[in-house]
Formats: structure tokens, sequence, C-alpha cells
């Protein structure tokens, strides 16, 4: 098996040429997106690598993350590592609007979140000049090449952690194997979140000393922040059966809807809170909504949710609010391609869950949900109707999901005290930890 590559490869060459080419119709893309996501044109420019922030003093530890989920799950990971070295700050890049947002209401103390620099020479020198970062710690699949080989040229150690690929992206990268080769090599330590990814990685070169399966981050992930005052109201306006569908995508809604309507027959008063992935398609479900018959009242719009049949949540850094309050939720992106999404979150207020099959992200943490029986699979609208009468009329098999849910949780948190370990071994070795 070849080793890691100490050489850029001549593919390498060839994407930054195409990077330096493609990087002002990317900006100018990137830049009406963020736009039409109301972000101020100065934090715009971060992903030209101008910061709006400066640099604090002493360590920085700098993560990657891609988007809202990514960067959630690795906030448990960041405090662990902020706890052992109290003279230290941390650094969260995304490169979406979302996760900006939900990130705003979420980063520990000593924390900061910026937008990404474009993976092109400008904008990361400009990046690296500012934050001179001493150590980088990429989420799940963020693989940026000149990110990844300008942060070793400037003796910047770097770690992959919950690293996830499909079985479709390692084949990709496998027509490419001497580049992966040495983009990999940039890392000094690996660790996936799956079997799956382990073996195609090992399967395509990786340094078996690297990479290892290491704990899911999202299995670690903190519990989303609830509003207590929030809390309270939405309690007094539901007071009868609720159920909530969270984070579904184009598509879903239509079954949702279905089974809502079906459970209302067997269950009158069920009232429903739909909480979108992507607020921004609120215009959309809400014509939905309209055609269904059922009444609605939008939380985007300061409508209390009065005697409306649905309430259509359609805000962002909310779902702690909606996990906490309902005694069933369905986990969308499950029922079409999304893949999932994962069960942890729900599990920090031990939530039962209902879900449909297609759940590629997370095959593995789902199989531990269902078997255990914290969560259940429904195969479509009538399935997802009757699993909802049967929890909402009898207690007994709610509260076992409940417990099941919650000893899952509770067994997953002595992992990130030994990443962190890791972390700190591997990347920041001459720092002494506390704690």
């Amino acid at each position: 098996m070849p080793g890691p590559l100490a050489q850029p490869t001549p593919f390498y060459h060839f994407y930054r040429g195409i990077a330096a080419c493609a990087a002002p119709l990317v900006w100018r893309r990137v830049n009406r997106k963020l736009g039409r996501e109301d972000i101020a044109p100065e934090r715009r420019r971060e992903r030209l690598g101008h910061a709006t922030a400066p640099r604090p003093d002493g360590p920085l530890l700098w993560f990657h993350a891609a988007s809202v989920g990514e960067s959630v799950s690795a906030l448990a990971l960041v405090q662990a590592l902020l706890d052992r070295m109290p003279g230290a700050s941390a650094l969260i890049t995304s490169g979406t609007a979302a996760s900006a947002k939900v990130l705003a209401d979420r980063l520990p103390a000593r924390c900061q979140h910026q937008f990404a620099p474009l993976d092109a020479g400008a904008p990361l020198t400009r990046f690296f000049d500012h934050w001179r970062p001493d150590a980088g710690i990429f989420v799940e699949s963020e693989i940026w090449p000149q990110m990844l080989v300008m942060s070793r040229a400037r003796d910047i150690p770097l770690a992959l952690v919950n690293a996830r690929m499909s079985r479709g992206t390692l084949r990709n990268w496998g027509r490419f194997g001497d580049t992966f080769r040495y983009l990999l090599s940039q890392f000094c330590v690996i660790r996936t979140q799956d079997r799956t990814t382990l073996d195609g990685l090992l399967t395509l070169g990786a340094d078996p000393d690297t990479v290892a399966q290491g704990p899911n981050l999202k299995s670690l992930i903190q519990a989303p922040p609830v509003d207590d005052a929030a809390l309270q109201e939405m309690r007094a306006a539901f007071p009868g059966p609720v159920w909530s569908a969270v984070s579904t995508h184009e598509g879903e809604e239509e079954q949702v809807l279905a089974a809502h309507k079906i459970a209302r027959a067997a269950l009158p008063g069920l009232r429903l809170i739909l909480v979108p992935r992507h607020p921004t398609r609120a215009e959309a479900i809400a014509s939905e909504l309209s055609s269904s018959g059922l009444s609605f009242a939008r939380r985007s719009e300061g409508h209390p949710p009065g005697d409306a049949e649905v309430y259509l949540a359609d805000t962002l850094g909310e779902t702690g609010l909606w996990y906490a309050l309902s005694p069933v939720t369905f986990l969308g992106g499950s029922f079409g391609p999304a893949g999932g999404h994962t069960p942890y979150e729900p599990a920090c207020f031990a939530t039962p869950v209902l879900h449909g099959s297609k759940v590629a992200n997370f095959a593995e943490t789902y199989a531990e949900f269902d078997q255990s029986g914290a969560a259940r699979a429904v195969a479509d609208a009538p399935a997802l109707a009757a699993a909802l009468v049967e929890l909402l009329s009898d207690e007994t098999p709610r509260t076992a999901m409940a417990a099941a849910a919650a000893t899952i949780r509770d067994g997953q948190q002595g992992q990130i005290d030994d990443v962190a370990a890791l972390l700190l071994a591997k990347l920041l070795p001459a720092e002494r930890p506390t704690g």
C-alpha cells in the first residue's frame, strides 16, 4: 500500500490554476447568496479572507466545518479543549449563513465565528496572515486542497475529526488516488465517525498510523439552548396533544401533513409543530399548508399558535425549544434523499424519535437507536400516523422510548475527554493541559 506523498501532484497544481481562475465567479455567487440571507456586506468579505474581528492573544485553535450540523457537533469538543487550555481561544469557520446564525447563540466563551475563506491563494493568505492559528481541526468531510496545503506550509498541525465520506465520494476520490493521499498526508491525526469511512480511507492509501475510527462527535453534541420563558409560553399555547416534525426537506412536508390528518381523526385536537430544515423554504411550505386545508400560523411573522392546527416554526436556533416541548418527534431528511439527521440532538431531551428509512448518513447510529428502542422507523405517512396515535395515546411505550434515548445519550459523555486529550497530544504536545 502506498504511503502518504510528500510532494504535490500534477492534479493538485491543475486544481490550483482552476481555483485561481474561478475565484472571481465563485465570489460573486457566494456574495449574492449571503446577501439574500441578510448577511452584512462586511461579513460577506470574510469569504475573501478579510477578518472582521481581532485575533485574540494566546494560542488559537481553529475549527473548520461546512454548515450547521458540522459546526454544532464540534461545540462540545471546542469546550473540552478550552477547558484544558485556560489561556487559549477558538475560532470556528463555516460557509453558510445558517451556521453563522445558529452559532451566534451557541458559541462558548473565548470562541468566535468567521466565514471560511474561499479555497484560493489570496483569500487564504489574508486569513492566515491575520489569524495565525496554532492548530487546525477540520470536521467531517471538509477537504479543501489549498486550505490544507497552505496550513501545513505555515507549520499549522492539522486533524480531521468525525470524518465521514459516502461510498460514492470515496469512489470519486479514488480516481485521483495520488492527490487524495497527498491531501490526507497533511493531517497528523484522522478519526472517522464510521467503519465505512475508515475502510475506504485505508483502501485509498491513508496512513494506518494516522487514521482510526473514533467516536461520532454528533453523539457528543451539546443540547441546543432552550429559552425558559419561551418554553413556558409554548406549553401554555399547546395544552392538548402535540407532536413535531423537525428538519424536514422538500417533499417531506406533504407526507408529514398527510400523517397529521390521519392521526387527527383518531386524536381530535392533535396539533403539529412543523420545523423545516431550511427556513428559507417557508413561503413554499406556507403555500402547501394553505392548499392542505389545515389552519396554520407562522412563528417568523410573530403570530402566536392560537388554535392553529399547524404551527410553522420557520426560525433558526430554536430546535431545542421544540424538542423540549414535543412528546414525540419525527426527524426529517429520512423520507427523501437527504440521508437523515442526527437523532442525538433530540436524545439530549430524551425525546422519542420517529424516522423514515433513508438514513444513510447515520446508518450505524439509527441502527443503535432502533435496536435499543429509542427510535422507530416508519415507512410512509400512514405508518407515521399509526405510530403517533400509539405513542400519544399510551404513555408506557413513549416513556420506554424516552428512557432508551436518555441511556444512549448518557453513555457517550465520557468519550469527549479522550478526543480532547488525543488532539492536544498530537497537535499541541508542548501545551500543558489543566483539569
